[in-house]
């Protein structure tokens, strides 16, 4: 299972850099804050988690450490979100 979540992890890390190549600064910071949010968040939240719950040998740390997790990755993602979605584009003109 956790070589699942770390292919996953992997996977929208890569899919993110393409997706973001030779884009504007507004659509990266919309772009990785909803993979953030949407990608990171779950299966690094549960890897972290789980890696603390086997390390301590109890489950209800693993959960104690995922309820501290999941809110701060997803509100990072947000505020990188709304960052994008907020962020006045900046058009440059050049001089022929």
């Amino acid at each position: 299972m956790f070589l699942f979540a770390a292919v996953i992890i992997l996977l929208g890390i890569y899919f993110s850099v393409i997706f973001t190549k030779n884009q504007s600064l507004k659509k990266k910071y919309i772009i990785w804050g909803l993979v953030t949010m949407f990608i990171f968040t779950p299966f690094v939240g549960w890897f972290i988690s789980m890696s603390v719950a086997i390390a301590v040998g109890d489950g209800f740390a693993g959960v104690g450490m995922m309820m501290l997790l999941l809110p701060i990755f997803f509100i990072t993602g947000l505020i990188l979100t709304l960052i994008g979605v907020f962020k006045k584009s900046v058009v440059t003109q050049q001089i022929d």
